[in-house]
């Protein structure tokens, strides 16, 4: 599999108590199309949009590709959770060589402040870590978005440094007891 090694995917669905956590299908498209047009959605992303653009360039099954999970309640998606390796130039890093995991997750606005988030990142990273043991796991939010910076720090990582991108500062972090390189770092 590209991007995580050679974990076999599509995975079994992850079922927590609330959500399933599973590949995506053609009838998730109208919801990725309302993640990516949402203004809420888009405030720490670089914006919503626009709608016409993103129903032209969707494609009949939006984000299906290995490491990208649809985190789905009552049989409707209501957000993703991703697993991507970082670009091993960036300067962000654990590993001298670079190449870790990254967390990502967006929710629609309807989700938000439920714990769904919260459940289906769990999830995803207890399946990562039974498939690839001891694997460093990054997270990188804007430094001000409150509600992504709480749940990093209740899913256990914790600040490595702040970074300037994208026109606003970013919050870069770890799960605890891995090293942290990177630019000033030692290891």
């Amino acid at each position: 599999m590209t991007g995580l090694g050679n974990v076999p995917w599509p995975p079994a669905p992850i079922r927590t108590e609330r959500l399933v956590l599973r590949e995506s299908e053609g009838r998730d498209r109208p919801a990725f199309v309302e993640l990516f047009t949402s203004p809420e959605v888009g405030t720490y992303i670089g914006g919503a949009r626009p709608r016409a653009e993103v129903e032209r360039i969707a494609p009949e099954v939006p984000g299906r590709r290995p490491g990208s999970f649809v985190a789905e309640r009552d049989g409707a998606m209501i957000g993703t959770v991703t697993l991507v390796r970082r670009a091993a130039e960036q300067p962000e890093r654990v590993r001298p060589e670079g190449g870790e995991v990254e967390l990502g997750y967006m929710f629609l606005p309807e989700a938000w402040g439920s714990g769904y988030a919260a459940e289906a990142c769990e999830a995803v990273l207890e399946w990562l870590t039974g498939v690839l043991p001891g694997e460093p796991v990054v997270l990188t939010t804007q430094s001000g978005n409150a509600r992504s910076l709480r749940l990093a720090e209740k899913l256990g990582f914790t600040e490595a440094q702040r970074f300037e991108a994208y026109g606003a500062e970013q919050w870069f972090g770890v799960r605890p007891g891995v090293p942290v390189m990177g630019p000033g770092r030692a290891s």
